[in-house]
This record gives C-alpha cells, structure tokens and sequence, in this order.
C-alpha cells in the first residue's frame, strides 16, 4: 500500500495501527513516492495528486482510496486502468465547507475587508450590521456537504432552496428545484452557494446569464470548482455591480495567476483552496478509508463506502 500525502491529511501510522501485517509506505510527493510504487496494490491519496507518472510506476495497482469528494482530475489522467477501484472523501468534508461558507456570508455581508483596513488605519466607522435571519441561500448541487450547510443555514433561521436533478429532498431544505429553473432560484438568492461537482454538465453553469438574474445585493460562494462558474462572466458582474461581491475557495486556473484582477476587488474574500480541509482531516478520513481496506483485502468489495466506479 503506498499512500501520498502533503499535507498531513492522514497518517501512515494510523492505518499500521489498524493493519499490521500490512506493508505502507508513505510519501511526501510523487517523487518519494516512486522507488515504492511498483509492488503497491492500493494507492491512498488526494485524487489531485494522483499523476499519470504515479500510475505508470504502479503496474499492480487495483485500488484508489481518494481523500477528496471530487475526482474528476482522475478522469483526465490517461494511465488510469478502466479495472482500478475508486472511492472518495463523500461525507467527512462537511463541518469544514459549512463553516467555511458561513465565514464567507458573514465576512462579506458585514464588509470584513472593511473593518480590517479600518484597524489597520486607525478608523473608527460603525455601520448597520446585516443579519442572517430572513436571508436566502440558494445551494447549486445536493449532496452530504450541501446538508451540512443546510442544516446550519436553517440554525441561523435561513431559508435555503437547492438546485439538483438528482433529488426533491433533502434534510435542511424548504424545497429543491431541478437545475432547469436555475434562474428562478438565482433570483431569490441573498447567498448562491456552489457545491455542484464539475463534469461537462455543469461546467459554466454559474454564468452571465445567472449574475444577472441575481439581486444586486446578492454574493455568489464557490466551494466546489473553479470551472463551475463562468470566471470572466463572474469578474464582469462583479466589476458592473450585477452583484455584491463573492467568496472564492477555487478558480479556474490555480494558483490564481498574479494579474488577476480577483486578487485586488474589495468585494471579494478569497481562500487557496483550503474549504476542505480541517485540523482533524486524519481523524475524519480514517474510518471511512480502514473500513475500505478491510473490505477490499477481504474480497467485500460491494461492502465499500463511497464507491466512485
């Protein structure tokens, strides 16, 4: 088993403890992880940091234990095996990306950026400050993470309506909307929140059409992926005042190169893709990826959680 990690996001050690008879290298990189590559069956990593070298250098690979909830870079790699196992990171990401999303409506409907360079000049400026109760949050994309949000929204006495053609209901939403009335749920929005994963249907789903059937009022929160939201779309609705402002975890090309003009709005609040992660990211990885080993080394390979393919 060999697993990839930057970040400390797991450790090589917990799973030890669970498997000892098991041979796990652990790895900074790619490139410390290759002189082990070649007789690992299992790969534990970031689905980001899976290359088309690490998989070329894994000839005995049968199973991707991916850390993250997306997987579509995975899809892009051409030496990935059509009989290699994949599950993902679905339901352990949810206390991070709902408080997440909560810094970014607070920050951004308070003008936090404001008050920071109050301080840092020395201002005394108080101004009304907009609550939560009564807002709307407009949810694009329903799944595990999409109810943790939900379910905090309505403990701030939100309403909150989801966008999703895969379900009518889920626990924290008054109602959900099928992705063909978009607009119409846009329009009602005090907060659109994207958590819609990216495949060629829901590239640009956020785009100018979208901005502009928004309140001038309303921000737009990305979380999911950059290529979700019309980037050029968004900067113009954000420099002609079509919209408040936004609070962006992810772009379209990261890093997000140095002339972009994101970098230097005041209405914007920008994060480097760190919604999901978490000082506890390990403890809330572990059981989901043991649990996984131990089925797919016994063969009980339909008992996995998370199967992706």
């Amino acid at each position: 088993m060999l697993i990839v990690e930057r970040e400390d996001h797991f450790k090589a050690a917990d799973l030890r403890a669970r498997f000892p008879d098991l041979t796990i290298h652990d790895a900074r990189s790619v490139g410390e992880a290759l002189p082990h590559a070649g007789d690992c069956e299992v790969l534990i990593a970031l689905a980001h940091e899976v290359s088309d070298e690490l998989l070329a250098a894994m000839p005995r690979l049968r199973y991707i234990a991916a850390l993250s909830t997306g997987v579509d870079h995975l899809w892009t790699l051409k030496n990935l095996r059509a009989d290699v196992r994949i599950t993902n990171g679905r339901g352990i990401h949810g206390p991070q990306m709902a408080e997440m999303a909560f810094l970014y409506m607070i920050g951004l409907s308070r003008h936090y950026r404001l008050m920071e360079a109050n301080q840092r000049n020395h201002v005394w400026k108080r101004w009304a400050q907009p609550v939560l109760v009564g807002k709307t949050a407009i949810i694009v994309g329903v799944g595990a993470i999409s109810e943790a949000v939900a379910l905090r929204c309505k403990a701030f006495e939100m309403s909150v309506v989801g966008v999703s053609n895969a379900r009518t209901q889920s626990p924290g939403f008054d109602q959900i909307v099928p992705r063909a009335r978009l607009l119409e749920a846009a329009a009602m929005a005090d907060f659109l929140i994207v958590l819609a994963p990216l495949d060629e249907t829901t590239r640009h789903m956020i785009n100018a059409p979208v901005f502009a059937a928004m309140k001038p009022s309303a921000f737009v929160i990305n979380l999911a992926r950059g290529d979700v939201i019309d980037e050029a779309a968004m900067i113009g609705a954000l420099q002609g005042g079509a919209i408040a402002g936004a609070g962006l975890d992810v772009f379209s090309v990261e890093p997000l190169a140095q002339d972009n003009p994101l970098w230097d709005m005041p209405n914007v609040m920008m994060s480097p893709r760190v919604g999901g992660m978490s000082d506890i990211y390990a403890d809330q990885a572990l059981p989901v990826v043991a649990h996984n080993v131990a089925a797919f080394l016994e063969g009980r390979v339909t008992e996995m959680r998370n199967i992706v393919r």
